[in-house]
């Protein structure tokens, strides 16, 4: 049963003086999956990754700045030559090292290696059943291997944990899938939202709308009310809010105990570390405008105290705040959300339409807001389009195309 003592932002006051406690780690962008809502457009390896022994550098920076767990993602993070050179450094540095991976590659033997190198745990990202999971990832046979990997990591001893992004081409596949996910074991699901970050801004279609959100919130939480049951702890991700009926159940890190949405913690908490060693205050921020510096160039300690580009949630206020978000009145706590969220349809920070409680306030009103592409991404890594938000009556026809005219749409543009 997942202890929700176990949980990391349980074991860190939000109000102490803002450390890399929790980071994520790209450690190389090569993949083996092409997946069509991929935010950094991972496939090929970044020009100048760092190296075994340069990793191994940082590991020992991390470990100076009392890290407390690190998450080593890619592409696919057992691609990198020193993979399990790394986990073993960071677990003797007193780091806790964990991973998320679409599991393609993860064999029983390399499972357990992993265990052996002193992983802690594994999150496998799944995203619906296996036809809609194929779909997403580009590759059959996808849904199938990441359900192996996970049994595979189970038998090696490791804890194990899925994550899903939630769009209109899987939201109705979340409790099917959510019983094929308990009965593999799995120990805790963070769900999140898809975006338009990276391969996922080329297809707006597939997005959820805001108003989608008063139903899929409820259905969550319905889902982790039963998950409690059976052992099973359903993380709300940053991007899934705000402040809606439901709030402190999603947020909350056990049955019984309640938390909320304290705002974006990049740069105060949580560290992004991209490949070639640029430096962000979260892994999913785009890289254009938030990275700090590199480790190839400056000490993290550095990068972390004295760039803008990851202070900028230590020093934000309602007065940076626009458009609906300024005048909310969980304004204060929330400050806009989930930065890259916003950054992703607007191009800039502090108003995020994606919000239970603001849809809710907009459908009181017989309104609704919908998200227009106005401008395509430029096909970069962590890049964006533009978007902009038009009202609507709630009961406005909806001219999204239907589910089976999107998988339509999105198998021509795989």
């Amino acid at each position: 049963m997942a202890d929700p003592r176990d949980e990391v932002f349980r074991r860190f006051d939000l109000k102490q003086a803002p450390r890399p406690a929790y980071v994520v780690w790209e450690l190389t962008l090569a993949c083996d999956q092409p997946c069509t809502h991929c935010g950094s457009r991972a496939g090929t390896a970044r020009e100048g990754e760092l190296s075994t022994e340069a990793a191994l550098a940082v590991v020992e920076q991390l470990a100076a700045m009392k890290a407390f767990e690190v998450v080593l993602i890619g592409g696919e993070a057992y691609l990198h030559p020193g993979f399990l050179e790394i986990i073993r450094a960071l677990r003797k540095a007193g780091v806790r090292p964990t991973m998320t991976t679409g599991g393609r590659g993860i064999t029983p033997e390399l499972a357990q290696q992993m265990a052996n190198a002193g992983l802690h745990s594994v999150s496998v990202s799944i995203d619906g059943l296996e036809g809609t999971h194929d779909l997403f990832r580009a590759s059959r046979g996808s849904f199938a291997a990441a359900t192996e990997a996970l049994k595979y990591l189970k038998a090696a001893g490791l804890r194990i944990a899925a994550n899903t992004n939630f769009n209109r081409l899987n939201r109705d596949d979340a409790e099917p899938l959510y019983e094929h996910l308990r009965e593999l074991g799995i120990v805790a699901w963070q769900v999140i939202l898809t975006v338009p970050l990276g391969r996922g801004a080329d297809r707006p279609a597939m997005l959820l709308q805001p108003w989608d959100l008063l139903t899929l919130m409820p259905m969550l939480a319905r889902l982790k009310e039963r998950a409690f049951g059976d052992g099973v702890l359903i993380q709300a991700g940053n991007n899934l809010g705000y402040f809606g009926p439901e709030e402190t159940l999603l947020r909350s890190p056990g049955q019984g105990l309640t938390e909320h949405f304290n705002g974006c913690q990049a740069g105060k908490l949580v560290m992004g570390i991209e490949a070639d060693g640029a430096v962000k205050g979260c892994p999913s921020l785009q890289s254009r405008h938030y990275i700090g510096g590199s480790l190839k160039d400056r000490p993290l300690e550095e990068i972390w105290n004295q760039t803008p580009q990851l202070a900028f949630a230590r020093t934000r206020t309602v007065e940076d705040l626009w458009g609906f978000c300024r005048t909310c009145p969980f304004a204060a706590t929330c400050m806009g959300g989930c930065t890259f969220t916003a950054h992703s349809l607007f191009g800039r920070p502090g108003n995020n339409p994606y919000c239970h409680y603001r849809a809710r306030v907009f459908a009181s009103e017989g309104k609704r807001e919908r998200l227009v592409l106005r401008e395509s991404a430029p096909g970069t890594s962590f890049d964006n389009g533009r978007f902009e938000i038009v009202e609507e009556a709630f009961d406005a026809p909806d001219p999204r195309p239907t589910p089976r005219e999107l998988v339509k749409k999105h198998v021509s543009r795989r």
